[in-house]
């Protein structure tokens, strides 16, 4: 059966960081800091994060994390998505989240000393040089190339939409090593520093979450140039082929934190919706009176529990069987949360009105970071038929063409390819 309890000391942990973020980190954001001002406000409360032994805790305990599992992430991560400042605060933000993951599995000795280390301290920050303009849904298409030259590889290409690309002090870039191979055996990668000749950063790149983006800002996505870019035999990242391994391997936990940080952002937005409905008077009663606002309570609190319970169960899973096992799961769960969180904060901005549309409030910027959920980790679309196919698998076409109404043997197809045990699909089914 599933159990997504927790034990009261990691529940006491999820109070402080509850209060923390309500009381410290939320007024960062009316605070109109600069980015300077930020860094040294956000610098004393990351303090006490590492002080409490919940700094960069998405790691191993013997690289400074806390060994914790996907599924109490996943319940710290719905707390750090209510506020765009958190991931700092704690030392699990995205690009360097994932990559501190990667190179605390694959790095070598003398990889994790130059990088991983200083990484994991805050005192550099590093980037995922994988997605191209033509290969942005399937990795199996790039075109960057590595070519070895001696005792040096040499790679040549172009990356795209690459997160803190103008102020990574490091690359992880993904290349073809061997294009000769199966499709998810040629390409690896490699650990590229900042300033290496030939390596360009082209521009930053403008988004609907910010259309002119200023040069060298966390967060902001760039266009770079790889042109005869000499590394080391010793600057590849795990065995020669498994790039795309392990690309999977950073991404599906990542989903968790992502859907889970998309629930906090989506609670958020259904507190703000909720309390605009209790104060708002129009037309002769508070807005709560009003049976289309009430649906859309309704509906908001339905779509977020449903997302929770799905991502949670998707957590568990890794914890028990692997993340290969949850597969399925956490295709779901990305399509499902993008959609939960667009729909969530847009019903948020409409009860505001005039007000929710402004800059006077959050919602305008979360809404604008909502759209691309469907898009980063992997188009909606692609998860989507993951899902299906995996589904698929555990159907046949009846022998005679005809169509059966034997449901049982259909019902433990289902069971059988979402890879649940029967017992529980049955206790949440009846």
């Amino acid at each position: 059966m599933w159990s997504f309890e927790t034990d009261a000391e990691f529940e006491a942990e999820l109070a402080w960081m509850r209060a923390f973020l309500d009381e410290k980190i939320l007024p960062l954001e009316v605070a109109q800091l600069d980015e300077d001002g930020l860094a040294h406000a956000v610098a004393p409360l990351q303090q006490q994060v590492k002080d409490r032994g919940l700094w960069a805790a998405h790691l191993d305990a013997e690289l400074g994390g806390q060994g914790f599992g996907q599924l109490k992430l996943g319940l710290m991560h719905e707390i750090i998505g209510r506020s765009r400042f958190a991931p700092e605060v704690f030392g699990n933000q995205a690009p360097d989240s994932g990559n501190s993951e990667i190179l605390a599995r694959h790095a070598t000795p003398e990889q994790r000393e130059r990088w991983l280390f200083p990484l994991l301290a805050g005192d550099v920050r590093s980037a995922y040089a994988m997605t191209e303009r033509d290969a942005g849904a399937d990795p199996t298409l790039l075109t960057t190339r590595a070519v070895v030259d001696g005792d040096e590889w040499v790679l040549n290409g172009d990356k795209w939409f690459i997160t803190n690309a103008s102020v990574a002090d490091f690359f992880i870039v993904m290349a073809v090593s061997d294009p000769e191979a199966p499709p998810h055996a040629r390409a690896s990668q490699f650990i590229v520093p900042a300033g290496t000749p030939g390596l360009e950063v082209v521009r930053e790149i403008g988004t609907i979450e910010d259309p002119d983006p200023q040069w060298g800002r966390v967060d902001n996505h760039a266009e770079m140039r790889l042109v005869d870019v000499r590394v080391p035999s010793g600057a590849m990242l795990g065995a020669r082929g498994s790039g795309f391994a392990i690309a999977q391997e950073r991404l599906g936990p990542g989903r968790i934190h992502h859907c889970m940080r998309w629930i906090g952002q989506a609670s958020r937005a259904l507190d703000m919706l909720c309390e605009r409905s209790l104060y708002r008077f129009s037309h002769g009663s508070v807005l709560a009176d009003k049976q289309m606002v009430q649906s859309w309570i309704a509906e908001s609190w339905a779509d977020l529990h449903a997302a929770r319970l799905m991502t949670l169960h998707a957590a568990w899973k890794i914890d028990e069987q692997g993340v290969a096992a949850a597969r399925t799961e956490i295709s779901a769960i990305k399509f499902w949360g993008a959609r939960m969180l667009h729909e969530v904060i847009d019903r948020a901005v409409q009860i505001h009105g005039a007000l929710g549309y402004s800059t006077d409030l959050p919602l305008e910027s979360m809404y604008r970071y909502a759209r691309a959920a469907r898009i980063y980790d992997g188009p909606d679309e692609v998860h989507r038929v993951v899902v299906a196919r995996q589904v698929l698998k555990g159907y046949r076409a009846p022998s005679d063409g005809v169509p059966t109404e034997h449901v049982p043997t259909r019902r433990a197809a289902w069971v059988a390819a979402a890879g649940n045990p029967t017992s529980a699909i049955g206790a949440g089914t009846r």
